[in-house]
């Protein structure tokens, strides 16, 4: 294997691991209001209900990634049908906890039943 396959190799399995992983904070503010059809100030507003908060780059610009961006789009859905935006905030934030709850327990009963 030359040295450029293996370079290749590498470069290939950094970016996966990163385009695979939810939490990689890989969309600009821009980019995410966009994705969701919101305004930044949107976006800020989630920030600071503590919904989301977002990676700053080393310019300091907002980063966000595809798990965030999932909270924010079901927060817009909620402020879509007249929740206001902390109280969507929080609802998600529940959902949020009782699915991670769920999928624990779920973790836990797997191994019991065998």
């Amino acid at each position: 294997m030359a040295a450029d396959d293996r370079f290749e190799d590498r470069f290939e399995d950094r970016f996966e691991d990163r385009f695979d992983d939810e939490d990689y904070p890989a969309y600009s503010m821009g980019a995410a209001a966009g994705m969701l059809d919101v305004t930044p100030t949107f976006l800020r507003a989630l920030g600071a209900a503590r919904l989301i908060e977002p990676l700053r780059s080393s310019g300091g610009h907002r980063r966000y990634s595809r798990y965030q961006l999932r909270l924010a789009a079901r927060a817009r859905e909620l402020v879509d049908q007249g929740v206001a935006v902390e109280a969507a905030c929080r609802i998600v934030i529940l959902e949020d906890q009782l699915a991670e709850a769920l999928r624990i327990n779920q973790a836990r009963e797997r191994p019991a039943a065998h």
